[in-house]
């Protein structure tokens, strides 16, 4: 008995033919050229394109940009869990044979990561120019390149955790840009999910590293793999920092919100890191949140950050505002909700 090669695809579980195609294209960035931490400017950048605007779709189509969670890297969307499909493949079945007719779209899954993890989608001093990088390079190539609506109501982003709190930010910063978000459990209320981790933070630096910084990023350069336990407490406040309070005397440094050596806030750095929150941001952007055409909010009730509570308070905030949205609770945890992804993009495209 011998095996045989045959032509095709191996069939699921391995993988499924898509409805549609997934692009795999490579873009060097103007903006990113140069960026404080030395990260790549030539990135890859993922293009979903569904099965009408394959065959050649006559009108402009909704265009969604999807942001991806701290520490992701834009390869993690073809990440297969055990026995799920991966990420793509479950966009790719909102288009299956036995789905509600969804209008047709491109799907643009964006790589803002950096050495320390992700960016937030800001620009910072100490990181990159990201906001402008996604806003003023990605989107324009886009339009050049796919047959989508160039004005912002056609246009929309949406992202889960680190990448949902760029969805709720990116439309208040750049309203020319997008016109509709959905975020999941997207980084919002900051003393309830930032300042817990601070404390941990200043423990890890005292005994791990001896209290310098500088001797923590030298390990993480360093290392030959990545220990979440050695490095994960203090990494995620140090990136944190990085978007939300760079060092604005010293490009490519960053200021802490709390001391060191006893964990105590640093009020002045605090507040720089609060003026970021998307709460504390949208009563000064209610103009451009007034003018989305739809904002879906939504997190598991056992978010383990307590994302759940800053959606609430997100939605509170809108309320205050008369801005219209969609608050959605569901039983589930931070983790382990891919499933609801898709979820996010069809309430994006049945709102137009």
């Amino acid at each position: 008995m011998a095996i045989r090669q045959v032509d095709g695809f191996a069939g699921p579980p391995w993988e499924r033919p898509l409805n549609g195609v997934l692009d795999k294209l490579v873009v060097e960035s103007e903006v990113l050229a140069g960026n404080p931490l030395g990260d790549p400017f030539r990135r890859p950048l993922y293009v979903y394109r569904s099965p009408g605007v394959v065959a050649g779709s006559a009108a402009a189509v909704q265009s969604i940009y999807l942001l991806q969670s701290f520490s992701g890297q834009l390869d993690a969307w073809l990440a297969r869990d055990s026995f799920e499909p991966t990420r793509i493949e479950r966009f790719d079945a909102l288009y299956g044979p036995e789905a509600e007719p969804l209008p047709d779209c491109v799907l643009v899954f964006v790589d803002a990561w950096t050495s320390l993890g992700g960016s937030q989608f800001l620009n910072s001093s100490a990181t990159g120019d990201y906001t402008d990088y996604i806003c003023d390079e990605v989107v324009p190539f886009i339009d050049r390149r796919y047959p989508t609506g160039s004005e912002p109501a056609l246009r929309s982003v949406t992202g889960h955790s680190s990448g949902g709190y760029g969805a709720m930010v990116l439309p208040m910063l750049r309203p020319d840009v997008f016109g509709a978000l959905a975020a999941q459990a997207g980084d919002s209320l900051f003393e309830v999910c930032y300042q817990p981790d601070f404390r941990k933070a200043a423990r890890v630096l005292r005994d791990a590293f001896g209290g310098s910084v500088e001797r923590f990023r030298a390990e993480l350069q360093a290392r030959e793999s990545f220990d979440w336990s050695r490095f994960g407490d203090i990494l995620n406040v140090y990136a944190m920092a990085a978007a939300y309070s760079p060092d604005p005397d010293r490009s490519g440094h960053v200021m802490l919100p709390f001391e060191i050596a006893t964990g105590q806030l640093i009020e002045d750095v605090w507040a720089l890191w609060l003026a970021h929150d998307p709460v504390r941001m949208a009563r000064g952007h209610a103009q451009a949140l007034s003018g989305l055409r739809q904002i879906y909010l939504e997190a598991g009730r056992s978010d383990e950050y307590y994302l759940d509570l800053g959606a609430q308070a997100f939605g509170a905030e809108l309320d205050k505002l008369g801005v219209a949205h969609t608050l959605t609770l569901f039983a589930g945890r931070h983790g382990g909700i891919s499933h609801r992804y898709p979820i996010a993009v069809r309430e994006l495209l049945r709102s137009v």
